[in-house]
């Protein structure tokens, strides 16, 4: 039975007249579309209520667009934490408006959403081919960034003082809300400035998006320091390797870094709650047994055996407890306490990890992400973010990819492979 009818319609700001400057390329016709559901079943409950199937709008350059690049001005934001891929995509923005398209005018703003405001006095960059032509060899991004909200209004008045018709905003969460808001401030003033997000969260967890661009650098570089501490513990007696890794809400990171090193005897995820006793006692066991562990666990893991700060973030995040450091007190005074001898090793890679340029698979994807958003924009989409799907990119109302985080499914395939892999307890541990 179909529990709820899907409204994966994008805004738009307008008829689409301007003959498109793009020639040579597969153009998108305005019917195709990607489907939501894959599966058979699925479809068929749809079909047998007489509804059509839900359908992302299919991503891609059309014929005709919106505005005429010659009198066109854009502008790209980044906000939030640094991931892997963020001065791909900027790169990828700046050449597909330049050749594709003609437009010569684009802004770089400062520091996030600072950059747009008055009072911060962050002088916008002019991003131009020649700047960015390698700055994909650098992680972080040449624009800085910033967490928290600023003035809606400020920022709509500076668009508009500065003649932008298409903001492109480079984040996770917080970032694609502030473009929500800024989307409605100006469809409020009735403007023609289109507002399109690229989804950035190095820890995979916006809905309605496959993947976001460095999770695939971030499990690639963690695999690493997975491996690391598998040699640490086998290289001691009664040796443990516990290694904390990226994951406030979604354990995809810990997940896919322990499929692919398959030395994991234990992953710990924020979406699959744990016994501190019980996973002591198995460890032991395991000691006593193997005479050496690997621990894997996600930053959001286990908050519920911390005592809550109650502290929040700039962009209003509850602070996390540091399970990294507590189970590596727990774990250590556990053994002293029995008296067995053990050595751990502790390690966090999280800002290294974050700080890396993106891998080459992760640069194509960027790349292909910017170019999509590039073409979203000239055609005058807006209030949308550029999603993946099914292994296609789609135009995904950014209202729906804020709806809720995307999590690991306990009772999904991933968590039964991530369970076999490790041999861990199938129950609460």
């Amino acid at each position: 039975m179909v529990k709820q009818q899907l409204d994966l319609a994008v805004t738009r700001l307008g008829e689409c007249r301007v003959p498109s400057p793009m020639c040579g390329v597969q153009f998108v016709g305005e019917a195709e579309h990607v489907l939501y559901h894959s599966s058979l079943e699925q479809l068929q409950e749809y079909l047998r209520a007489g509804l059509q199937p839900p359908l992302f709008e299919a991503a891609g350059p059309r014929e005709a667009i919106y505005f005429d690049p010659s009198k066109l001005k854009c502008g790209i934001v980044t906000c939030g934490g640094i991931c892997p891929g963020l001065n791909d995509v900027i790169r990828a923005i700046v050449l597909s408006l330049n050749y594709h398209y003609g437009v010569k005018t684009v802004f770089g703003f400062r520091y996030g959403y600072e950059g747009l405001t008055h009072h911060n006095a962050h002088v916008p960059l002019e991003l131009t081919p020649q700047r960015v032509e390698d700055i994909h060899h650098a992680g972080g991004t040449i624009l800085g960034s910033s967490r928290g909200p600023q003035d809606v209004a400020e920022m709509v008045d500076t668009l508009e003082r500065m003649g932008v018709g298409i903001l492109f905003t480079v984040g996770g969460d917080g970032t694609l809300r502030g473009a929500a808001a800024i989307s409605e401030e100006i469809a409020r003033r009735n403007l023609k400035i289109a507002v399109i997000g690229i989804p950035k969260t190095i820890d995979n967890d916006i809905s309605f998006v496959q993947t976001s661009f460095g999770f695939e650098t971030a499990v690639s570089e963690a695999s690493k320091v997975i491996y690391a501490a598998n040699s640490e513990a086998e290289g001691a007696w009664n040796g443990i390797g516990l290694v904390k890794l990226m994951g406030r809400e979604s354990g995809f990171i810990a997940c896919f870094a322990t499929l692919a090193t398959s030395v994991v005897n234990y992953c710990l995820i924020p979406e699959v709650p744990f016994s501190l006793d019980a996973f002591l006692e198995h460890l032991r066991l395991r000691l006593e047994r193997r005479r050496h562990a690997v621990i894997v666990v996600g930053e959001g893991a286990g908050q519920e055996l911390m005592a809550a700060t109650g502290e929040k973030d700039a962009s209003g995040n509850v602070r996390l407890g540091d399970i990294g450091l507590f189970l590596k007190e727990r774990i250590t005074a556990h053994f002293k306490n029995m008296r067995m001898d053990v050595t751990l090793k502790y390690l966090d890679p999280s800002y290294s990890i974050r700080s890396m340029p993106a891998n080459p698979h992760d640069s194509v994807f960027c790349l292909l992400l910017g170019y999509n958003a590039v073409h979203a924009g000239m055609a005058g989409r807006t209030n949308m973010v550029v999603g993946f799907w099914n292994h296609q990119f789609t135009h995904v109302p950014i209202r729906l990819a804020v709806s809720q985080r995307k999590h690991v499914n306990p009772r999904g395939t991933l968590w039964s492979n991530v369970v076999s892999s490790t041999g861990q307890p199938v129950e609460r541990c």
